[in-house]
């Protein structure tokens, strides 16, 4: 739930394809606000989490940051339609002995981080097209790493840019950024709940 204005100054977000409300918590297959940047501008524009699953029924709504460069389902969108999903709080969940318990990961101070994704465009059963993402993930570390073997790409705000910038295609250089979100980490903190 990040107010409207603070992710327009922070993502220098020039154009609003979407009415924005700041859902609490989102769940697959819905619209979410994502960044991206078409033809040097960057817009805030709602995408449907989760890429249609080509083999079964279901959404898949994680690419491994391993693999995303050379799967077929994510490899386009890695070299050429990356996005950012800004967010104040994700979910893990931790088996237990009783069964799972729910934690929310967030900032030390609250403010909003950026969790590297992919989108690309489908077309539905009835012939509809519409644009939807994947979020990132990487091997969990820190706080997170004792509650989940995984957690989304968290960006730092220096590679945010070079991010969204459609010209880079290079793959080192864009996966070394998925790898920069130590300093990211360090600032987390998990709550039961």
């Amino acid at each position: 739930n990040i107010p409207l204005k603070i992710l327009l100054n922070r993502y220098q977000i020039q154009g609003v394809e979407v009415e924005y409300t700041s859902d609490k918590e989102i769940f697959p297959s819905q619209q979410v606000p994502v960044v991206l940047e078409t033809e040097g501008i960057r817009k805030l524009v709602p995408l449907k989490w989760g890429f249609p699953n080509p083999y079964r029924k279901g959404l898949i709504i994680n690419a491994r940051g391993e693999t995303v460069d050379s799967k077929p389902l994510f490899r386009q969108s890695f070299f050429e339609k990356r996005c950012i999903i800004p967010a104040q709080a994700f979910y893990e969940w931790k088996k237990e002995k009783e069964g799972s318990k729910k934690y929310i990961i967030t900032r030390e101070d609250g403010s909003p981080f950026s969790m590297a994704g992919l989108y690309r465009g489908f077309v539905d059963k009835e012939g509809n097209p519409f644009q939807a993402f994947v979020i990132i993930t990487l091997p969990a570390r820190g706080v997170v790493g004792e509650i989940h073997h995984r957690m989304p790409a968290l960006l730092p705000s220096q590679v945010e840019s070079l991010w969204l910038e459609e010209e880079i295609k290079d793959r080192d250089v864009l996966k070394e950024a998925l790898t920069l979100s130590k300093g990211v980490e360090e600032d987390l903190k998990a709550a039961s709940g």
